[in-house]
């Protein structure tokens, strides 16, 4: 049975990552979206620490909320002018965006539903030691995470050339 102040400390982390999370995406200073997105990111290690996974929160803070948020900033800084509001929307804009998101719920609504099983019958879980951690995020194999973390990173190298083509026009 879970203790009172467990699910509230639970509550208060959900809440703050559901409110940083619209806030960052709704701000029109781009500074400011950095900053809610570092809250964020705390937020989700405070949950990985209630979830007793030590380890995943430690990563979160350090190379996420420490080292990304900082070349976020970096990037901001050297390409825009921080105190810069973005330009509004115009309704096309965001009705494509619209669209797009609602196109994605009912996506991710689908996978879900259709994994429902696994919600239901929860199994016994167990931390797991580095070893095997290191194998499935690292492994090729069926489970494994290596083509993923690969696209991540060719995703985030895009971004840093588009930056830097961005900030070269100007």
């Amino acid at each position: 049975m879970e203790s009172v102040g467990s699910i509230i400390i639970y509550v208060i982390l959900a809440l703050a990552l559901t409110v940083f999370s619209v806030m960052a995406v709704t701000t029109r200073k781009i500074l400011r979206a950095a900053t809610y997105l570092l809250f964020t990111l705390f937020a989700a290690a405070g949950i990985y620490f209630q979830l007793d996974y030590e380890f995943l929160g430690a990563v979160q803070i350090a190379v996420y909320a420490g080292g990304i948020v900082v070349l976020f900033v970096f990037s901001i800084l050297l390409t825009s002018k921080p105190g810069d509001n973005s330009a509004a929307l115009s309704s096309k804009s965001r009705a494509t965006g619209l669209v797009a998101a609602l196109a994605m719920l009912a996506v991710t609504g689908a996978a879900l539903l259709s994994r429902c099983e696994l919600f239901l019958a929860r199994p016994e879980m167990q931390n797991p030691d580095m070893h095997l951690l290191g194998s499935v995020l690292m492994g090729t194999g069926e489970g494994e995470y290596l083509l993923p973390f690969e696209a991540v990173s060719v995703l985030l190298l895009a971004c840093i050339i588009g930056g830097v083509v961005i900030a070269r026009r100007r």
